[in-house]
């Protein structure tokens, strides 16, 4: 069965030392450290995550590498970033948000996971993300927050 393919921002291991967002982050990498996700990277995730504290920049670590996918931050995914901020759905000074959208998405990512909910997980903003990825040609995409991850196994 093919793994579900999750771009991770730098707020979901950022999270994993966060008391609001602890516990949530830390069952979702749990979750790909048994192999139920492959996390996608962006060399501007692990770029972001370089001056975080040791303990955030360890959950990276200490994901099995075979659970881990690098994905490009090339031209393509620069132009659409391009597109979401000419399109409104994010400001210029928001540009390495549209960025993460913009990498998932050229990915092929099935969804994008952060806390970000002003700028990346808001309602709003994904209709408007997926508005130009369609007329992009690229496919819409799912935005999520890891409280969106888990289940309550005792049902």
């Amino acid at each position: 069965m093919r793994k579900i393919r999750v771009y991770v921002d730098t707020s979901v291991f950022g999270g994993t030392e966060d008391e609001e967002f602890a516990e949530a982050s830390r069952r979702f990498f749990l979750r790909v450290r048994r192999g139920e996700f492959t996390v996608l990277l962006s060399a501007h995730t692990v770029d972001e995550l370089a001056p975080a504290p040791q303990q955030v920049f360890q959950v990276l670590r200490d994901l099995p590498r075979h659970c881990v996918e690098t994905v490009a931050t090339n031209e393509e995914a620069e132009a659409l970033a391009e597109a979401y901020i000419e399109a409104g759905v994010l400001g210029a000074a928001s540009r390495m948000d549209a960025l993460h959208v913009a990498a998932a998405t050229v990915a092929g990512a099935d969804l994008i996971l952060s806390w970000n909910f002003k700028h990346i997980v808001c309602y709003d903003r994904i209709q408007l993300f997926n508005g130009v990825n369609i007329l992009n040609g690229y496919r819409a995409l799912d935005i999520r927050s890891p409280l969106e991850m888990d289940y309550d196994d005792e049902k």
